[in-house]
């Protein structure tokens, strides 16, 4: 609250980032750090700060494990536009690409005990839309601010 007794204004115009470097080079915690100050100028409620902090980790992990093999020298790209309505992500890698449907669910009983599959499932689950570009090597993720 300010000295009038209400909140600021909510941050003017959108913000946008792009980073297109190899993995060793990117600042994971900087830039979601970067991001949640982004969205909380923007008055975006705590949980969804917390979900798209956790899904854009989960994805530029997976870029990196899964996509680039663990290779450090790989290219990492990110992408974001926020607004006062919705924040978008895109996460790419140098990989081949992957079939989503290959990968198993993390919640049948049978797969409950293999790793494999719940930081899709996160992603999934705290944003709003998931999308996985073909080959499969670029995510795009959207926050909808107001949905419920």
């Amino acid at each position: 609250m300010n000295s009038h007794g209400s909140d600021p204004p909510p941050a003017q115009g959108p913000f946008e980032r792009r980073v297109d470097v190899p993995y060793r080079e990117l600042d994971i915690e900087g830039l979601q750090s970067e991001i949640a100050s982004q969205l909380a100028e923007r008055r975006y409620p705590r949980e969804g700060v917390f979900a798209i902090r956790l899904a854009i980790e989960e994805a530029l992990v997976n870029a990196y494990r899964h996509g680039n093999r663990c290779d450090a020298g790989k290219r990492v790209s990110f992408a974001c536009r926020i607004d006062d309505e919705a924040a978008r992500f895109e996460v790419g890698d140098q990989g081949p690409g992957f079939d989503i449907d290959s990968v198993p669910d993390p919640t049948d009983e049978e797969n409950l005990e293999v790793p494999s599959g719940r930081g899709l499932l996160l992603m999934r689950e705290y944003m709003t839309a998931v999308e996985f570009v073909a080959p499969g090597n670029l995510v795009r993720m959207h926050y909808l601010r107001d949905a419920t």
